[in-house]
């Protein structure tokens, strides 16, 4: 498959990679199309998507299952009134319908866009009202439909609701009553231009309202390269990210790219994270390729994992945020394998990563993707030394980048902030070792000034956690008269841990930080709480600690 979309399809290296990486962008790209239908005649038995849920119940769809059940999900929506340009809400928690839904409104032209099952009233009508959206496709439960239904007096925009079940509200349309009675789907005679918007995300940030961030068609071609190289899948991979299908990383790692590869898309829908069914997931269904938030690492590693047989496993990658050393090193201790560390954000594919030819350094995010131009820029636009803080930025005067957004949608002002002068501006703080690998250090907001001293909340975070007490924590700064801010760690500790928590473990903890990092970046603050705020993405909300912190002053 991958032929079709790039001139050279293997690497032997880095250098390589980076001189010969060409993609080739069809006339009027359709991922539905381009890629799904033609997997579905090349290999119409191969198993495309594997779906389990944590009752037990589970369904495989071959590709041809797949080309069958999209093309009836296309006709009835063309039925209820959605085509070309229209705007869909899509909350289907990971329920199958969701890649169903997603790869048929593709094949209508119409715009996805999936949220979480956690939106209250007020967020569906702020994302309604934004987006002039014209349906929903949402999962029956009580809390989805109950907010959804008391947003529709403010959400005129809205003319069509589905339900896919159990729950069926009086004026929502029974998707599985229904969609039996579609017509044969007729394809479109024209469904797309490359350009046109076919993806859209509200981000939830770590600050401010959300954005509405928009993807044309070629975006699910830009992860080709996550899918087939990062993730290292083929024909035959079963293929595991945990992510809600409301967040960007579900494009990353359950839909796009891995079926670019041919591999089995694996969803194991459950309603909470728990470690050990997740890694009874695993050694229960083969799982080959798997890759999750760092979140998800920390809890695992503090599971017994010598009690599963992961010996399926043969690659594993994580992205979301920068993955602390010491749980790269608990993870390969216990698995023998290393973690393949990517990053990127919802605008963009992955741009820094370490790639199976790459050898990865702990707590490094890996090396410029060749799909995108990188610089390490100062505030002055002028490029980083090595070893230099700087802002990640994305160049795009030559052209924009495959995978890169086209827009904030509606706010042009909120656009050119970001990205002007042929210059997209990431927000992100790193630095590039002589060697090239980068380095994270924070959001631009989130970076500490202490005595004259720069502090990135990444190391000290990475120092408390190579503690054995220490699950997660957060680094923040709090403002001080004579320093300016001081460091202040919010902590959440193992079970075992918890009954310790007090003065003398917060002292037993700023004396590990000092003989991990540089004494002057030990937190002088350390609160001990249940659990850190968090976007729906799973990205700690440091701003929401510097905010209640605000409101004790």
């Amino acid at each position: 498959m991958i032929e079709h979309f790039l001139k050279q399809t293997s690497f032997c290296d880095n250098e390589d990679y980076k001189k010969n990486l060409e993609f080739i962008i069809p006339e009027n790209f359709n991922f539905a199309y381009d890629v799904m239908d033609r997997w579905a005649a090349e290999v119409p038995d191969a198993s495309a998507l594997l779906w389990v849920n944590e009752n037990g119940e589970q369904k495989n769809f071959s590709f041809l299952d797949i080309k069958n059940e999209t093309d009836c999900a296309a006709s009835y929506f063309l039925s209820l009134g959605i085509g070309r340009g229209d705007m869909v809400m899509v909350i289907l928690k990971r329920r199958y319908e969701f890649w169903l839904t997603v790869l048929a409104l593709h094949k209508i032209g119409a715009v996805a866009i999936p949220a979480t099952h956690m939106l209250t009233k007020g967020d569906i009508i702020y994302r309604n009202q934004k987006a002039g959206i014209k349906a929903i496709i949402c999962v029956g439960d009580d809390y989805v439909v109950q907010q959804i239904s008391e947003a529709m007096p403010q959400s005129p925009s809205v003319e069509i609701l589905v339900s896919v079940g159990p729950i069926v509200p009086e004026g929502f349309h029974d998707w599985h009553k229904e969609i039996i009675n579609a017509p044969q789907f007729k394809r479109p005679d024209f469904v797309n231009n490359s350009e046109d918007i076919m993806l859209a995300y509200f981000t939830s940030g770590t600050n401010g309202e959300p954005k509405m961030v928009v993807h044309d068609y070629t975006y699910a071609l830009g992860h080709l390269t996550t899918g087939v190289f990062w993730h290292n899948l083929h024909m035959g991979s079963i293929h595991l990210t945990v992510a809600d299908t409301g967040w960007g990383k579900a494009a990353w790692g359950k839909l796009y790219g891995q079926w670019i590869a041919g591999a089995t898309v694996f969803v194991y829908d459950h309603e909470r994270f728990n470690a050990q069914r997740m890694l009874e997931t695993i050694q229960k269904f083969r799982i080959t390729s798997f890759c999750a938030p760092p979140t998800v690492y920390r809890y695992l590693v503090h599971e017994d994992m010598s009690q599963y047989d992961l010996s399926s496993l043969e690659h594993c990658t994580t992205a979301g945020e920068a993955l602390n050393p010491s749980v790269f090193q608990k993870f390969k201790e216990a698995t023998g394998l290393t973690l393949y560390e990517g990053f990127g954000q919802t605008e963009t594919t992955m741009t820094l990563g370490t790639m199976p030819w790459i050898e990865p350094r702990p707590g490094s995010m890996g090396v410029p993707n060749p799909q995108y131009d990188i610089a390490l820029l100062r505030p002055d636009g002028t490029p980083c030394d090595d070893n230099e803080n700087g802002e990640i930025c994305i160049l795009t005067e030559r052209k924009k980048p495959i995978g890169l957004f086209l827009e904030y949608y509606g706010d042009d002002e909120l656009t050119h902030q970001v990205w002007h002068d042929g210059i997209y501006h990431t927000g992100d703080v790193a630095y590039r070792d002589e060697d090239g690998y980068y380095w994270f250090v924070g959001r631009t907001d989130d970076v500490i000034k202490s005595s004259g001293y720069r502090i990135g909340p990444f190391e000290v975070e990475s120092a408390l956690m190579s503690h054995n007490g220490v699950v997660e924590c957060a680094i923040t700064g709090v403002p001080d008269d004579f320093r300016g801010m001081i460091v202040k760690a919010t902590v959440v500790l193992r079970e075992d841990w918890k009954c310790r928590a007090g003065d003398e473990l917060a002292k037993e903890l700023q004396e590990h930080v000092k003989k991990i990092t540089a004494p002057y970046k030990y937190p002088r603050i350390i609160e001990f709480v249940d659990q850190l705020p968090k976007t729906i993405s799973g990205k700690i909300r440091r701003v929401e600690i510097r905010e209640q912190d605000a409101k004790k002053q």
